[in-house]
């Protein structure tokens, strides 16, 4: 057996990125998947004959759910689980194995004593979703103009808008983000059906369930979702211990009351580089979304809480995508976030700065 385990070892150590964490056995005390939220709701459904007798039968359909898979190492008792939840046009899949082979904030996470929960935002992925709405136009019902849009980010988009370089194909001289391995991103790539969601966003209230489930979780949220973790509190502060949100637009109009809630989670922001270098639409984007983050941070410690822009050049960190989880330096912010969450969640009483 233990010549076995040498070998195994060997080989991980072999393995692009591999090599010092991975290289040692992965224990896990338990893994699995479960679902949080949905809803029941009576739809029309096309059956196999869409056009004959019973092509719009009635039926109970569950929507709105979240899909959720989590890993708890042996130790995991040990600190505060995290919940990671995906960006626009992804699945969970962003914090896994990175597109160059390297290990993923998932597994690294785990490999530091955290039960890791990915989770699939309602209507993505393993969430799946409502098609009441391509059912109902399918059979005369509605209207072609009430089918929602359904956003697919192309290469040429992602390219520019997750900052690996100003024009298509071209990077950044110190960009971070493996773009030889830019294709392997693109199959992660999956249509964004956020347009068939009601408002507001399910993944919300389920996040905020899932953190309560598990008996309080640090809230992960990137682009797309980076805010979702901070709408969570809002709708059920119970179980949510910490936030982290990367790379997204902040809501700057909140009231005093929810002000008053956020105010009592620690709660750390991360941006990596190259904000004011992307020409065009792209780049006004991601000038105002840093800028309504600093407003954000500056109005949660006003209101006497606990939040940080953590903003990577500034900590002489350069060459980040917006992609940082998978980006080549991945697991030196990891160890940030966890330095963060070490200190700020589960180091001190009271987490409010004095």
């Amino acid at each position: 057996m233990r010549t076995i385990l040498w070998a195994l070892a060997a080989v991980a150590a072999m393995i692009p990125g591999y090599g010092g964490e991975a290289a040692k056995p992965l224990v896990l005390a338990s893994q699995g998947s479960f679902f949080v939220g949905g809803e029941t709701k009576t739809s029309k459904q096309l059956n196999a004959n869409t056009t004959g007798p019973g092509a719009g039968d009635s039926g109970d359909v569950t929507i709105n759910q979240m899909y959720v898979q989590y890993q708890t190492p042996v130790h995991g008792n040990q600190h505060t689980p995290v919940v990671m939840v995906h960006g626009c046009c992804l699945s969970s899949k962003t914090w896994e194995t990175t597109p160059d082979g390297r290990m993923g904030w998932n597994e690294y996470f785990v490999r530091k004593n955290r039960s890791v929960y990915l989770a699939d935002q309602s209507s993505r992925a393993r969430s799946g979703f409502d098609a009441t709405k391509i059912n109902a136009v399918k059979l005369g019902a509605a209207p072609p103009s009430e089918l929602p849009n359904v956003f697919m980010a192309s290469h040429q988009t992602s390219w520019i808008l997750f900052r690996f370089g100003p024009t298509f194909n071209t990077a950044f001289p110190d960009e971070q983000f493996p773009v030889q391995a830019a294709d392997e991103l693109y199959k992660q790539m999956i249509p964004d059906l956020n347009g068939f969601l009601p408002s507001p966003n399910p993944t919300w209230a389920n996040m905020a369930a899932l953190a309560v489930q598990v008996h309080g979780a640090v809230l992960m949220g990137h682009s797309e979702s980076g805010f979702f973790p901070e709408e969570a509190a809002m709708i059920n502060p119970a179980g949510v211990k910490g936030i982290v949100s990367i790379e997204m637009a902040c809501t700057t109009t909140l009231s005093p009351q929810q002000l008053s809630t956020l105010s009592k989670i620690p709660i750390l922001i991360m941006f990596g580089d190259h904000i004011g270098d992307i020409p065009g639409r792209f780049g006004t984007i991601w000038t105002t979304n840093f800028d309504t983050c600093n407003k954000f941070v500056q109005q949660v410690s006003d209101a006497g809480g606990d939040a940080r822009m953590m903003y990577l050049p500034k900590m002489g960190i350069k060459g980040n995508s917006h992609m940082l989880m998978q980006d080549k330096n991945n697991l030196q912010l990891a160890d940030l976030i966890l330095g963060w969450i070490d200190d700020r969640v589960e180091g001190k009483k009271d987490v409010r700065r004095k």
